[in-house]
């Protein structure tokens, strides 16, 4: 008899379900039906033009090479420059490694710190991949629920309970994704005190509204903190990411980066440097029209009769209760897309806590938002419209 040769974790493995959703709206366009775009978490936004220029130099200048592991020298001096100007923290440039985007990154630390049957805190709702990578790296996550009442925040009891001899880390987003909660410096210096190692996902960092988003390393030196440039410089497609580490798990991330990614790419990295150089005046305009989205969004949301209690202040995304609508949000999600052609993500892509909630981007221009709002209400409004009807 043939081996399976399919594994148990690639079988059991959970589809991320916000790249099926956007994958059938562009099978949808394909055929001619017009689909606005409120589920992807991507900017609309190009590139500045600085940063393209900049990898186009360094291409002429045959940066087309291998850098050192942990990432180019001056890139790393810059990323600590950024964080002394930003943050007033202080870290050393042979605490950075740079990789190809934060997904990796994330990768890289579990390998670091778990072994079999090791335990990873993250909040539920939490961002899709975070137990996938955990159990990739033979993790074990351990959810602990967040709810609208608490503000989406953890509950400083309920966490500590759910700390065992097994937690090697505690695992915090923000701005969030899904919720677009940012944690104050108070949530912060709370978290830094429950006691093992927090690993901090910042890369929606630069996209806050009305408030300072805060780094963890301002709270506690005993933390991971992971960044990049796909958000605040619009850099998707570019996969550039950064990851701050205590000096111990250095060697062991650099180890594992050797040999499983070797580097990141040469000319992406020079041009990164001109990014924390040169883009912080477009991340604020960028920032400003997220507001401006968002402020639009919420209003309408709240109109069509999807319930928004706590209003995001970072990243680019509202956690709407949809519910009363149909409790399923796979089915709903998938409905409201083939019948109208909006493209929203299912809360159970976030978790057992986000059931019953529709996700919704506004990363699109604010034409497709007010379109897609158009056709939800459309929706909403008319009962004959729901899964299985």
């Amino acid at each position: 008899m043939e081996p399976n040769l399919v594994s148990d974790l690639a079988r059991d493995l959970p589809p991320f379900i916000a790249m099926d959703v956007l994958e059938r709206a562009q099978a949808m366009e394909r055929a001619g039906r017009s689909v606005f775009h409120l589920a992807a978490g991507e900017p609309d936004f190009e590139t500045p033009r600085p940063i393209v220029e900049a990898a186009k130099r360094a291409l002429d200048l045959g940066h087309t090479h291998y850098t050192h592991s942990m990432g180019l020298p001056e890139l790393r001096k810059e990323i600590v420059r950024h964080h002394r100007a930003k943050y007033g923290v202080t870290v050393s440039p042979e605490q950075v490694v740079v990789s190809s985007g934060t997904s990796p990154l994330l990768m890289l630390v579990f390998m670091a710190i778990c072994d079999p049957g090791d335990e990873v805190i993250i909040s539920d709702p939490h961002y899709a991949c975070y137990p996938n990578a955990i159990r990739s790296a033979g993790g074990v996550p351990v959810k602990v629920r967040v709810t609208e009442d608490g503000g989406f925040k953890f509950d400083l009891k309920d966490l500590r309970a759910a700390v065992t001899p097994r937690t090697k880390a505690i695992l915090v987003n923000s701005p969030s994704n899904p919720t677009g909660v940012v944690l104050g410096a108070a949530d912060l210096a709370a978290l830094a005190g429950v006691g093992p190692l927090i690993i901090s996902d910042e890369i929606y960092h630069g996209l806050v509204y009305g408030e300072r988003e805060h780094t963890m390393l301002e709270f506690t030196d005993r933390a991971v903190v992971i960044n990049g440039f796909s958000k605040a410089y619009a850099m998707t497609g570019w996969r550039l990411g950064y990851v701050i580490l205590p000096q111990e798990l250095v060697r062991p991330v650099q180890k594992l980066q050797q040999n499983l990614f070797i580097c990141a790419s040469s000319f992406g990295q020079h041009a990164a440097i001109t990014a924390l150089r040169e883009g912080d005046e477009f991340t604020k305009k960028m920032a400003a029209a997220y507001d401006e989205r968002r402020r639009f969004i919420l209003r309408r949301l709240k109109e069509i009769g999807l319930g928004v209690r706590v209003e995001p202040t970072g990243a680019f995304y509202v956690l709407a209760n949809a519910g009363h609508i149909h409790p399923d949000s796979y089915a709903l999600a998938f409905d409201i897309l083939e019948r109208v052609g909006v493209a929203t993500t299912p809360g159970i892509d976030f978790g057992q806590g986000a059931e019953g909630y529709l996700r919704f981007s506004y990363a699109s221009s604010l034409a497709s938002i007010k379109e897609g709002m158009d056709r939800l209400e459309a929706y909403v409004a008319d009962p004959s419209m729901r899964p299985g009807k």
